[in-house]
């Protein structure tokens, strides 16, 4: 009796050893498929953020931040960065019939073009939080952002054809004097004038602004070549330049 009760023991620790062995097994299989399919809803959701068709977004996905966190800081966002510059050098080698009248035109933006907001995002969320205008102003007025190497670059490239350079900004007034410092300070010289928000541009969406500064622009004579920038309400609205070219950034959203 006593050497059958040791046998029906030793089988049901058995079992139960193997139970806990399979159950761990596949619990880590479910958490592995767990984060698959969290990288890829994240992933996918920044795709259709680049693509325009998740738009007025005040927040990312919570899930998704230490995602975006990744990539915004990784290799890859270099990368596809880079491969919009060499698109836009692509079609200036054979586009474009500069006349070196003065009046052949290029746009760019400044924040996340020109220079870099990353160095302040990592301190509020990388998107997981609503933006502070008040916080974010208060970091761009110590004139600190990094340039992006790329797009620095491509500017100089663009400066040194003859083209003039405007920046289209949706910054402040208020902010001239820093943005200024900023851009001088990490190497960007030579354009034609910066151009930010008055008083009165404050009551308009980004679109309707930047919209307005290129029918100024076009009014004045001036051929706008092309555009680059990181959010649709630079490049989106009329008129519009002969080519855009959007670099990647799905942290906050401009309308």
């Amino acid at each position: 009796m006593a050497r059958k009760t040791l046998l029906i023991l030793a089988l049901t620790s058995l079992f139960i050893g193997l139970a806990v062995a399979d159950w761990n097994i596949l619990n880590l299989k479910w958490k592995n498929a767990r984060e698959a399919t969290l990288k890829n809803y994240c992933e996918s959701w920044r795709i259709n953020v680049e693509m325009n068709n998740i738009r007025e977004f005040q927040v990312v996905p919570e899930e998704c931040v230490d995602y975006f966190k990744k990539y915004m800081t990784s290799s890859q966002y270099k990368a596809d960065s880079e491969r919009a510059i060499e698109e836009v050098k692509l079609y200036l080698s054979s586009c474009c019939s500069f006349k070196n009248d003065g009046k052949d035109a290029w746009i760019f933006d400044v924040d996340d073009t020109l220079i870099s907001t990353i160095p302040y995002f990592k301190k509020y969320g990388f998107g997981g939080e609503k933006l502070n205008l008040t916080s974010l102003e208060e970091w761009m007025k110590e004139s600190k952002a990094p340039a992006l190497d790329h797009t620095l670059k491509l500017f100089q490239e663009i400066r040194d054809r003859g083209v003039k350079i405007f920046l289209v900004s949706s910054r402040r007034e208020t902010l001239r004097s820093p943005t200024v410092d900023n851009l001088i300070d990490v190497g960007y010289h030579g354009w034609t004038s910066l151009i930010l928000r008055g008083l009165d541009d404050e009551y308009m969406h980004v679109q309707q602004y930047k919209s307005q500064v290129r029918k100024r622009l076009v009014d004045q004579g001036y051929r706008i070549w092309g555009i680059i920038g990181d959010q649709w309400s630079s490049l989106k609205g009329l008129p519009d330049a002969k080519r855009t070219f959007k670099l990647p950034n799905s942290i906050y959203y401009l309308s």
